[in-house]
């Protein structure tokens, strides 16, 4: 058996419950719904359960196992458990190495239920998703542009499931590839964009374009969860492409290039019609200050900066406390 948790880093219950081409028959979500103190995960966590296996963490892999446990036996017995472990915690043998104390919610849950339809349906329309559990009966609201904060009264909890971010990258080289990769393995939507390159894609697991960047973002149709990185060198159709990007919902946009030759770029951009407002997105040079110049520090400072961009930009969704609540008596843990 292999000891090694290589499905601990997927952070997207959605991913987990797709991986497998089909739906698992039943499963269980564990959800962080409350912490007191200081955690290594953000409320909202969640893990999925199946009869075999467990995706995601909750505290660092201090009490997955026994999350998944639980998982199983909620699972086998249909009711829910609100679980808290740490400082109230009836179990003084699983220690939570950063002294807090959290409750996590587990919840039982068929594959046939409207939810969970509603749930892979905005992943797959890239459509935000408000859903809400009381461990027992489960709705979800697909399109609704709410940014209410993940909450937990004690009872019910409500959390919004945005889409993956889309990471789209103009070029061909070193850089390029290596960001597509890291991309990848960050769990990300990848469509890699070289026009007139080779007929195959370089790899599996990406959305590849042959087209010339305005036509294939045209095609894409980026939205407020795609960025979009030129990392081509000086094409002639660098320009239209970087217009047609800042012209886009796109959160992040950005763009190789030295700084001494930013004034001629920004020009062209003018050119193509783009204002001041939207020329002032523009991320340029590309990637995050301190990186050397190499291929893969160009692609890692990238994807650094474009992690960090998204983060700031779905932060206001998301709850900016460390607790959801405090208001869930502990009589309400299950023992």
């Amino acid at each position: 058996m292999n000891p090694w948790r290589n499905a601990a880093p997927v952070d997207d219950i959605r991913a987990a419950l797709l991986a497998g081409g089909a739906v698992p028959e039943r499963f269980a979500i564990a959800t962080l719904v409350e912490v007191d103190g200081s955690a290594p995960r953000d409320v909202g966590a969640q893990m999925l359960i199946t009869v075999d296996e467990y995706w995601g963490f909750l505290s660092g892999g201090c009490i997955e196992a026994d999350v998944a446990r639980h998982g199983r036996e909620v699972m086998a017995e249909g009711a829910p458990r609100l679980l808290r472990y740490g400082e109230g915690s009836p179990w003084i043998d699983i220690k939570l190495a950063c002294g807090s104390g959290i409750s996590v919610l587990v919840e039982p849950v068929a594959a046939d239920e409207a939810a969970v339809a509603a749930l892979l349906a905005g992943w797959q329309r890239r459509c935000p998703v408000q859903w809400t559990s009381d461990g027992t009966q489960r709705h979800a609201l697909v399109g609704t542009d709410d940014t209410q904060a993940d909450s937990w009264d004690g009872a019910r909890y409500t959390r919004r499931f945005t889409p993956p971010l889309r990471l789209v990258l103009v070029g061909e080289d070193g850089a390029a590839l290596t960001a597509a990769t890291l991309g990848r393995e960050m769990g990300w939507d990848v469509v890699l964009v070289t026009p007139g390159g080779p007929d195959a894609s370089p790899f599996p697991g990406i959305t590849y374009h042959r087209a010339d960047p305005a036509e294939a973002l045209a095609a894409i149709t980026p939205d407020r969860w795609t960025a979009i990185a030129v990392l081509s060198h000086d094409r002639e159709d660098d320009e239209r492409g970087l217009a047609a990007a800042l012209q886009s919902e796109a959160f992040y946009v950005g763009a190789i290039g030295a700084r001494a030759r930013l004034d001629v770029r920004v020009a062209r951009l003018r050119g193509h019609g783009v204002s001041e407002a939207q020329i002032a997105r523009l991320h340029a040079p590309i990637g995050l200050y301190g990186f050397g110049k190499a291929p893969r520090d160009v692609a890692l400072s990238l994807v650094a900066e474009v992690a960090q961009a998204f983060h700031a930009a779905t932060a206001a969704a998301r709850s900016s406390g460390v607790s959801m609540s405090s208001s869930a008596p502990l009589s309400a843990v299950s023992q």
